[in-house]
């Protein structure tokens, strides 16, 4: 897969400027369809949800899920905001199929920058808001600390924040792209089936599943450090 030229086809043309529709709008579009028609199934199957000693193995599963990111929710970012567990929920089941899309050939859209960075752009937003709606005059006092002089250095490391959440998530899972790219095109074609396969694991299953808890953890923090 040639990942030096992704796109795949135009869209419109204005005043010279083609917009394109790229490998990652594409699998971007691909993972919302499967998030999608995934929760409408659950949904449909809730109805069935009973309080039982032996429930059905989707029912295992979706509690198991949702159990885990309360309980993760709840230890990082505290009572106070442990509603936000259902969105950290949504991220987390986004970026991680993102990042398993490699599996089938489709190049990560968390691969690129511009859905890294998206993601990380809320977090931003989630973490002054939230600052300012719970905090008030508190929330601005922290960049005056430990004295005034400090306000430029404040700033600027609020400003990194999303730069680091963005180019950690983007750079691993294009690291990652790139070295199985040149694993498969460096190998002789009889080897390409079953070589590769352990590194897949490691790379697309394990990277990918930590890079999206790993994402979800640090933002989480960084709510409740301005927030709480």
């Amino acid at each position: 897969m040639d990942f030096t030229n992704h796109k795949l086809w135009s869209l419109f043309t204005i005043n010279g400027h083609t917009a394109y529709v790229t490998q990652s709008i594409l699998g971007t579009w691909i993972v919302m369809a499967v998030l999608i028609i995934f929760t409408l199934v659950v949904r449909s199957k809730m109805k069935n949800f009973k309080e039982t000693p032996k429930p059905g193995s989707l029912q295992n599963v979706i509690e198991l899920a949702v159990e885990s990111m309360d309980n993760l929710a709840g230890t990082s970012l505290g009572e106070g905001l442990h509603w936000l567990g259902a969105y950290f929920f949504g991220v987390f089941a986004y970026i991680l199929l993102c990042n398993y899309s490699g599996l089938f050939k489709l190049r990560p859209p968390t691969a690129d920058l511009a859905t890294t960075l998206a993601l990380a752009l809320n977090t931003f937003a989630l973490i002054h808001v939230l600052g300012i709606v719970r905090r008030k005059g508190g929330y601005f006092k922290d960049y005056l600390k430990p004295i005034f002089l400090f306000l430029p250095m404040n700033i600027v490391g609020e400003l990194s924040r999303p730069l680091s959440l963005s180019f950690r998530l983007f750079g691993n899972i294009l690291g990652g792209t790139i070295m199985l790219d040149l694993l498969y095109v460096s190998l002789p074609a009889l080897f390409r089936i079953a070589l590769p396969t352990p590194i897949h694991v490691y790379l697309d299953i394990f990277v990918g599943a930590l890079q999206a808890y790993i994402f979800c953890v640090l933002s989480m923090t960084f709510i409740n450090e301005k927030a709480e």
